[in-house]
């Protein structure tokens, strides 16, 4: 292995805003090579710098923004960076990824990662202007929405800043607040709460200093291949249709979660389709930095007067649209936008007011206008999320404390696991995904996970999975944790022929290692391991690893899917199965009672 490793800095810059200081700290060369970056290299932060049982929301809990060796190089969707933290809504590890312009500058400020800890007294701005830091007031932009406070504070700081974001949600620390750049979201988990409550309204960077790659001519020849396979068939969908597409294709099957998960299939699904959207929208078609796909498909009302452009994808359709049994496209975009400009995820927002629908329905809240398919009540209802009073009080604290609060028999179809709200995925009829869902570090998470990949093909009875399941559902964790590391668009997956193989390749020409797959899935296991770790240390016990109630209760009723069901047992054989093939416990502890076996994984 050569002396050297390319793509990295070698440090990590830790800014304490209660102290206004900032110091540089180095990370050991084997840190680097095992934890690659991104994720897996925010795990490690994450783990060095937090005490056990810590408080999200407190000064001491660190907040990293981490970038990998691939950014900055010609590497097609390498423009990324992780957000990462403890999550105020799950109590366990969060990390939550973006991609932007964000990432390219924060690794020119001379840093692999850059840590916030502590609080200060007055809402702040830290600039990091290529390693010098100094704290600018921001309280005339406390209370403004994202892209207000964005461009506001772009032409107080003067050129060359990119910075990320926290909108009121964040401000207000509701714990699935986003931290936001360039429309671009670092959305699941709350980390937006978490810079809230640091009083601290944005990042500013701009810097000079690029990392050396070690084989750059053979990294240009790699990307420019690379770039012309993403043009291909395995992307075509994402150019042109955009992830919208889905939702037909899930209605048809009976996977479309409908009406807070009670169904499904949702009536009025044909008023999402790309053919009816392009009726009333005009729709043009953009990319994230430093990507050749292109999937992002940004829809106009042709009428102005029924708002502006949104960027619109399956998870903010389904969450705000059938999940809550609304049909009316405008709505759904007007409530998709709000979240981005008040800096709510999409999908914790709309679950949790479907959740809030079916209580209503149940009696549990008395609200007449929060029923289901009652499309006018969304903005309403998000105002009082983000501002904390009404109904919104409660929804505001997430589905699974909101369950809580209200008991009666409401955690049954409070549709989280380990607090993070379930995506669009119908687990009893997607059941490798479900064994995805409940053992998941971060919670209910189709992109840490990826197994509906495997639900989709011919490779397990997806309506009856049996133990091979977990296997895949190891294999496509064990994916994510690499390409989120490095970190790697997931739409990529497709261009691949081997994606183990052909990350090991990319590393490889970056840094100078000599990667194999056998390498990688180790330092996958590495990873995964130590979230789990992390985990352990933040209070978690092995009752978390299932699945809501309501999937237990009774099968699907509609389309190829009717029939469909969970048992309590199967899921509870899949997990014992993935555990002691993760060589854990059948429970899913680690192995050893003390922290000197534990911190192995580290070395």
């Amino acid at each position: 292995m050569n002396e050297r490793l390319f793509g990295y800095h070698g440090q990590y810059l830790l800014v304490d805003v209660g102290s206004q200081s900032a110091t540089e700290h180095p990370i050991p060369r084997e840190i680097l090579s095992n934890f690659i970056g991104g994720a897996g290299l925010g795990t490690w932060l994450l783990c060095q710098r937090s005490p056990a049982s810590l408080d999200p929301l407190s000064p001491a809990a660190p907040l990293a923004f981490v970038f990998s060796p691939l950014v900055g190089s010609p590497l097609t969707t390498s423009a990324k960076f992780a957000v990462m933290g403890k999550s105020p809504l799950t109590q366990r590890i969060n990390d939550a990824l973006c991609s932007s312009h964000f990432a390219l500058d924060g690794k020119k400020t001379g840093y692999d990662a850059i840590v916030i800890v502590g609080r200060i007294a007055e809402p702040t701005c830290v600039v990091i202007d290529d390693g010098d830091v100094r704290f600018v007031d921001a309280m005339a932009f406390w209370g403004e929405t994202i892209p207000a406070s964005e461009a506001g504070l772009k032409q107080e700081l003067g050129a060359g800043f990119r910075l990320a974001v926290i909108g009121p949600a964040g401000e207000n620390q509701i714990p699935y607040a986003t931290i936001s750049h360039d429309n671009r979201h670092a959305g699941r988990g709350g980390l937006g709460a978490v810079m809230g409550a640091k009083n601290v309204k944005a990042i500013a960077v701009r810097g000079r200093k690029n990392v050396e790659f070690a084989r750059p001519q053979d990294l240009v020849t790699y990307s420019r291949e690379l770039s012309r396979k993403s043009f291909g068939d395995g992307t075509a969908k994402y150019r042109e249709l955009g992830t919208i597409d889905n939702l037909l294709t899930f209605n048809r099957l009976g996977t479309l979660p409908t009406r807070n998960f009670q169904s499904g299939q949702f009536v009025a699904a044909k008023a999402f389709s790309v053919d009816q959207l392009a009726r009333g929208y005009n729709k043009t078609r953009t990319s994230c930095a430093a990507c050749t796909i292109g999937c992002e498909h940004i829809y106009a009302p042709k009428n102005a007067s029924q708002g502006r452009s949104v960027r619109l994808e399956y998870e903010n359709l389904f969450a705000l649209g059938p999940l809550c049994g609304v049909s009316d496209p405008d709505v759904v975009m007007q409530a998709s936008s709000f979240c981005d400009d008040y800096g709510l995820d999409t999908i914790s927002a709309g679950v949790s007011i479907a959740f809030g629908m079916e209580c209503v329905e149940k009696g549990l809240i008395q609200d007449d206008a929060l029923r289901f398919g009652n499309g006018q009540v969304l903005l309403p209802t998000l105002q009082s999320i983000v501002q904390r009073n009404g109904v919104g009080e409660i929804l505001a604290l997430g589905t699974r404390a909101a369950a809580k609060e209200i008991g009666q028999g409401a955690e049954a179809f409070a549709l989280h696991v380990k607090g993070l709200e379930l995506p669009g995925y119908e687990p009893r009829a997607l059941q490798t995904m479900a064994l995805g869902f409940a053992v998941g570090a971060r919670g209910a998470d189709h992109n840490r996970s990826g197994a509906y990949e495997v639900d989709f093909s011919t490779k397990v009875d997806r309506l009856n999975a049996g133990a091979e399941a977990a296997e895949f559902a190891i294999q496509t964790e064990n994916e994510a944790i690499i390409m989120d590391s490095l970190i790697l668009c997931k739409f990529l997956r497709g261009v691949f022929d081997d994606r183990m193989a052909s990350m090991a390749e990319m590393l490889s020409l970056t840094t100078g290692t000599e990667e194999s797959l056998l390498s990688l899935h180790s330092k996958a296991d590495k990873m995964i391991t130590a979230k789990k770790w992390y985990n352990v240390k933040q209070g978690w016990t092995s009752e978390e690893d299932t699945l809501p109630d309501r999937f237990f209760e009774q099968p699907l009723q509609e389309g190829a899917s009717r029939g469909a069901v969970l048992s309590r047992e199967k899921l509870a054989a899949l997990i014992r199965t993935y555990n002691l093939a993760r060589g854990w416990t059948e429970n899913g502890w680690l192995r050893g009672e003390t922290d000197s076996e534990f911190e192995a994984i580290f070395r």
